[in-house]
């Protein structure tokens, strides 16, 4: 009797200690899931809070260049109106319709679209400088600092050819970050990447420069794709969506380069991120302040890589180079003597054994200064001074001259902002406003509407509508342009 008490005593503790067991655990593993929004990824508690006495190596701490950084490194927020650049309106319209219906020539009433990314804060007086691609086109950006601050800010300039734009906004006594010298970088050595990954905001992760000078052809434009400019600083410092324009920092807390673009087949961090280094950062920030456009000088040359079949076929003895492989008439490596076959491995004393890199070190200069190639012709080293020249062959510098309003036949005309220019997608223009007051009034035109194209010729600002108009002698003239929300039109003039 007591053996069966026994036993059946034992089976039941087993059986409570079992549901105890289960239930424990169910308890432990609800309790550890955390629930996120939908920007956020999933996260799980790992362990409890554990004091660490572990002592980092001198070198290998990040808490100095972190505590740099941080407080210069914005959320940059952009808002983005849906645009009808599809959609046409003209006096024309009211028949229009009668053949495609009342949505001809009007728009879908949507909703904005946000986006966001990262900017580093370079002068204390507002200046922050981010990715081209995270500003172009936006209509409205804001600036969110480290300390919780929001600012509007306004677009300065941009160049999409390496990927850099300038922003403004109206304080003062702001923290900036100092730029470092992206030259000194060597592969191997620790980087610190700071952003706003998928809305973390003043997020630091680490890594290595995993390589230099490196092409990944992820800069395109329609209009200027062989104009782009990739030398990028290769790390394996985890860069997510939202980090693209933050800061890449070496561990004195010195900008070396400006977060942009990851490779990765799902659209997050797979290992490599690249950033656009900050000796090219530098030198477009300054031409965007001083002259309102980049000065994009060129040496005048077609080239092509080197590699070993390359080099069997066209007879070379050495990798380590690029090759010309044309030479462009009336440029300064033309005048340099500077021919087809010529294999550049110098710029100014700076090696270079690949295009990239030969892009880099010319996009430093603007057009008029001058630099010594070495280069190699039939096995023998040689050098020649080449004056850099812009798009036109000349060494003139282009500066954005300050358009100013004007009044013609009764309106008023406006220069366009570069914040507009940007969300429209054109080069310039002239806003027009009292168009009731005005001989424009008959044409249908409407305030707020920017006219690009006369007849045949472009209007890059508002004295340009002037010279157009007055001199044309009679007859019906079109203008050509678009409304600030993207409604593109066209209107009859007559005149004489």
């Amino acid at each position: 009797m007591k053996t069966k008490q026994f036993i059946l005593g034992v089976a039941l503790s087993a059986v409570v200690g079992g549901g105890v067991a289960v239930g424990s655990y169910k308890v432990l593993e609800d309790n550890n899931v955390v629930q996120t929004e939908q920007q956020y990824p999933t996260v799980r508690y790992t362990s409890d809070m554990r004091s660490s006495n572990t002592v980092v190596p001198e070198g290998l701490n990040f808490i100095k260049a972190a505590q740099v950084s941080t407080p210069a490194v914005v959320h940059v927020m952009t808002e983005y109106s849906v645009r009808s650049s599809d959609r046409y309106s003209s006096p024309m319209d009211p028949f229009l319709r009668e053949f495609f219906g009342d949505g001809f020539g009007q728009n879908v009433p949507r909703g904005p679209q946000v986006g966001s990314g990262s900017g580093v804060i370079i002068a204390s007086n507002g200046y922050i400088v981010t990715n081209n691609h995270v500003i172009d086109k936006a209509s409205k950006i804001e600036v969110v600092l480290d300390d919780k601050r929001k600012f509007e800010a306004t677009l300065v300039g941009s160049d999409p050819t390496t990927d850099i734009a300038l922003l403004k906004v109206n304080s003062d006594n702001l923290p900036t970050i100092r730029y470092g010298n992206s030259d000194d970088l060597q592969v191997g050595e620790w980087v610190l990447a700071v952003g706003n990954p998928m809305n973390l905001t003043s997020t630091v992760t680490a890594g290595i420069v995993s390589a230099k000078g490196r092409n990944i052809n992820i800069l395109r434009t329609s209009a200027r794709q062989d104009m782009s400019i990739e030398s990028f600083i290769q790390t394996d410092a985890a860069v997510n969506p939202g980090n693209s324009g933050g800061a890449l920092v070496n561990l004195n807390g010195d900008l070396v380069g400006i977060n942009t673009a990851i490779a990765s087949q799902t659209g997050s961090f797979a290992g490599y991120s690249f950033a656009v280094p900050s000796s090219i950062v530098s030198k477009v920030v300054d031409d965007l302040l001083k002259y309102g456009e980049v000065q994009r000088a060129l040496l005048g040359a077609s080239i092509q890589e080197i590699d070993a079949a390359f080099a069997k076929e066209k007879g070379l003895k050495t990798l380590n180079g690029v090759y010309i492989a044309d030479v462009q008439e009336g440029s300064g490596a033309k005048e340099a003597g500077l021919q087809a076959g010529d294999v550049i491995t110098a710029v100014n004393g700076v090696s270079v054994g690949k295009s990239s890199q030969l892009l880099e070190q010319i996009a430093r200069y603007r057009p008029g200064d001058k630099v010594k190639v070495a280069y190699i012709r039939d096995g023998k080293d040689r050098s020649a001074n080449v004056t850099l020249r812009n798009l036109n062959n000349s060494t003139e510098l282009v500066k954005r001259s300050t358009a100013k309003a004007i009044s013609f036949d009764g309106a008023t005309f406006e220069p366009v902002s570069k914040q507009e220019m940007s969300t429209l997608g054109i080069d310039g223009g002239a806003k027009i406003k009292d168009v009731k007051d005005s001989k424009f009034r008959d044409t249908g035109m409407k305030d707020g509407f920017i006219i690009t194209r006369i007849d045949k010729y472009d209007v890059n600002e508002p004295t340009d509508v002037e010279k157009h108009l007055k001199n044309f002698d009679g007859g019906v003239v079109y203008i050509e342009g678009v409304y600030p929300d993207g409604l593109k039109a066209y209107y009859p003039i007559g005149k004489g």
